[in-house]
């Protein structure tokens, strides 16, 4: 991971100054780095693990992660991201998209170097996540369900990269296709579970810890798996009074207050037990991805992988 580190801030610079200022913004301000760290831990699953195949993998799927960062950004109008002022913030939206461009290029180039099949995961997995960001903008299609739409919209948004990442590191090390196909599986079910957390997140947590607001999705108007589950109650017929207070208060134009009510009446409602619940099915159901993979520490450590992206709302 060190050496990934490494590999990722000189990846971002930029030869001339202001530009070099944005192209590094969001990696100097840190982040998780799960996605490298499940390329690495993958790679010991072939005969030839932790190689440098394997950390250049890592780090294209950092720098992608990166690239779509500045570009969510602009479409969600967003101040702040990783405890700093966003890219669009600092240097108006048709920068900040040109900076996303600018890392996407440089991940390609650097895939290049790793021949025609890590290529093309590249570009299908690209493909996926601007699929997964169109249908979100969209809506869902008259023959698909809200719920169903919004877990797409989350296994292409999020669980495809995630999934890349697992496969990068497989097909680094020399690991057997079915090995591959596996953690493809696990990643991509791993990234609805990571997402449908972050739901409960957002309207659970203590804002001081998290740095966001509690709500954040609310006040942006996006319909997370809380309120598509009351809807679903609603048109069934089963909705409770605290439930049909939330869907009137986020009704059309919203303001703070209506927005603060909602959380609270959110926290208190069983229909946040029934997120929880889907986020810990998903991870589960990811963890049965990992039949094919042999026992032994690898494989630990993806199963604790799977339920961390879960256990940060039980």
């Amino acid at each position: 991971m060190v050496s990934v580190e490494d590999r990722l801030q000189d990846a971002v610079r930029s030869p001339e100054p202001d530009i070099d200022a944005l192209t590094k913004h969001l990696a100097a301000a840190g982040g998780k780095r799960l996605r490298p760290a499940l390329c690495l831990l993958t790679s010991f699953l072939g005969p030839n693990p932790g190689n440098e195949e394997a950390e250049i993998s890592a780090t294209v799927v950092e720098l992608t992660h990166l690239a779509t960062l500045y570009h969510d950004d602009v479409m969600d109008d967003a101040p702040m991201r990783r405890g700093v002022p966003s890219a669009q913030q600092i240097a108006g939206n048709s920068a900040a998209i040109l900076a996303g461009d600018v890392l996407f290029a440089k991940a390609s180039a650097m895939v290049a170097g790793l021949g025609p099949e890590a290529v093309r995961l590249h570009a299908v997995t690209f493909e996926r996540l601007c699929f997964g960001q169109l249908r979100e903008t969209l809506g869902a299609p008259d023959n698909v369900s809200p719920r169903d739409n919004y877990i797409h919209v989350l296994a292409e948004k999020t669980g495809s990269l995630i999934a890349a990442s697992a496969r990068y590191g497989v097909n680094a090390s020399g690991g057997a296709p079915d090995i591959a196909e596996a953690v493809a599986d696990f990643g991509e079910k791993v990234g609805v579970a990571f997402q449908l957390a972050d739901d409960v997140i957002d309207i659970m947590s203590d804002g001081d810890v998290t740095g966001k607001t509690p709500g954040t999705d609310l006040r942006e108007g996006v319909e997370t798996m809380p309120i598509l589950l009351l809807k679903e109650r609603k048109d069934a017929g089963t909705i409770d009074a605290e439930g049909q207070e939330i869907l009137d208060l986020l009704a059309g134009e919203r303001d703070d207050a209506q927005v603060e009510r909602s959380v609270q009446l959110l926290r208190g409602h069983g229909v946040m037990d029934d997120v929880r619940q889907l986020a810990h099915d998903w991870s589960e159901d990811a963890v049965a991805s990992l039949e094919v993979i042999p026992d032994g520490e690898v494989k630990d450590g993806l199963i604790a992988f799977a339920r961390l992206m879960v256990d940060r709302i039980s």
